[in-house]
């Protein structure tokens, strides 16, 4: 057994090297982050203060169409995106990519916050309603009605269900035992009973849908965002002087191959843009399905809501957790098996003591959880384009096993195989975004004009 998971992980490992380290793939992701930016006309600029106020409640009405409120379906996604991501992700791109990838993560970050108006913004547009009130949106139905392209839409929902069981559930039970361990040695012995207890809970929430899930993530995100970035703010005020020196060494790993050599700024690249846009998953199409349930008959604002992600998750809390592993030196001082998790927590024990560790574990398993029920609804939806409303239930119940089984399996074969899907989910979306990117500046046109933010 220990020898096909050995053989499994080196397969999955060379197909997400070689999905992952071209310049093709690269420039793709970027590219289009790129186009949608001009091609909105600098959005992240233009309309961040008005998607501030519209996730506070401003210009909304509760008698339209959808399930819940801007402020929940934002809340939902960002559960998704903030998770082990923020934690294990930004480890991992350091430790393997050098200081440099946190630049890179910054980078997808700012494009992807066009990447997800665009891509937000057209799932609200292309949504089903049924008769009960009930919402299902995402890219699958942005690809079926929107260019009725039915191949490609089962393509990404298939995608989808496979990824959610993945990047959304045994990533996220892994690095929870992973996380755990550093700071109880025992317990990776025992890593099946932790998936025990995590699929229990889990099972709770996702049987109540989207409503349960939206209220579940509405009073966990605020909370655990806050404590994680508390904790980390901590230590970097003990390592203010060391600040100015990280963001340096961050921007000499990134941009001067002169100095580092152009295979270091290589991989910075590489794991930069992996690891931030499995972090806030701009362009993967995830996010769209859960702001597709949005209250809201105007599919821009939902768009601007959707683009707060990004700059929550990795301009904010991906910054933070990068720069407590840089200042404290982490990353040169821990050990060759600290890799994801655990080297974050190491890094906050370096200042925090064992309190830090503490602290990074809770955080990584209430980000996890989190993570799990928003992803669930994404494989659900998923499930439900492509064989019904009959087979959510079951997909549920197979969701919530499989917590236990991502517990147990070794860490670089679940993340091999997140890489993979993620890329196999982000082609087909990417596609939709392109040619429908006229449709969403039509929108955004005529939504500004009657809002009167046409310049600001």
């Amino acid at each position: 057994m220990d020898n096909l998971l050995a053989q499994l992980t080196e397969l999955t490992g060379a197909i997400s090297g070689f999905l992952w380290g071209n310049l093709v793939t690269l420039g793709l992701l970027l590219g289009m982050g790129l186009y949608l930016t001009i091609r909105t006309g600098f959005i992240q600029v233009r309309g961040l203060t008005h998607a501030m106020a519209v996730t506070r409640g401003k210009h909304t009405r509760h008698d339209e169409a959808g399930e819940v409120s801007h402020f929940q379906a934002l809340s939902t996604a960002l559960s998704a995106t903030i998770g082990t991501g923020n934690i294990a992700g930004v480890a991992t791109a350091i430790s393997l990519g050098g200081p440099g990838a946190l630049f890179w993560m910054w980078v997808t970050a700012v494009f992807g916050m066009a990447t997800k108006f665009v891509e937000c913004t057209l799932a609200v547009r292309y949504r089903e309603i049924d008769d009960s009130g009930e919402v299902s949106g995402g890219p699958m139905y942005t690809l079926l009605h929107g260019l009725n392209f039915p191949r490609l839409a089962a393509l990404f929902a298939f995608f989808a269900l496979i990824a959610a069981l993945g990047i959304g559930n045994m990533v996220q039970a892994n690095s929870v035992v992973d996380g755990l361990r550093f700071i109880w040695p025992e317990l990776g012995e025992y890593g099946w009973m932790v998936g025990v207890v995590l699929g229990i809970l889990v099972g709770l929430v996702i049987l109540g849908g989207i409503r349960r899930i939206a209220r579940a993530a509405a009073m966990l995100v605020p909370v655990m965002a806050t404590v994680y970035m508390a904790g980390a703010l901590i230590v970097l005020v003990a390592h203010a002087p060391q600040i100015p020196a990280a963001f340096a060494t961050i921007l000499e790993y990134a941009l001067n191959p002169w100095s580092v050599g152009g295979a270091a700024v290589g991989e910075a690249i590489r794991w930069g843009v992996a690891r931030g846009m499995f972090s806030n998953e701009a362009g993967l199409g995830s996010s769209p399905i859960a702001h597709a349930a949005a209250r809201t008959n105007e599919p821009v604002r939902e768009g601007l809501v959707a683009m707060l992600e990004p700059f929550i998750d990795t301009l904010i809390v991906c910054t933070l957790t990068g720069l407590v592993i840089i200042v404290t030196g982490a990353y040169l001082t821990s050990g060759d098996d600290m890799v994801g998790a655990s080297l974050t927590a190491f890094a906050f024990s370096q200042t925090l003591g064992e309190a830090g560790g503490w602290m990074v574990g809770i955080s990584l398993t209430l980000f996890a959880f989190s993570t799990m029920i928003a992803w669930s609804y994404y494989g659900d939806r998923s499930a439900r384009f492509l064989f019904g409303e009959g087979a959510v239930m079951p997909y549920r119940v197979v969701f919530t096993l499989l917590v236990v089984v991502g517990a147990a399996v070794p860490l670089q074969l679940v993340w091999n195989l997140a890489d993979i899907t993620n890329l196999l989910m982000a082609l087909p979306n990417l596609l939709s975004l392109a040619l429908l990117a006229g449709v969403v500046a039509t929108l955004q046109r005529e939504y500004f004009a009657r809002q009167g933010i046409l310049n600001k």
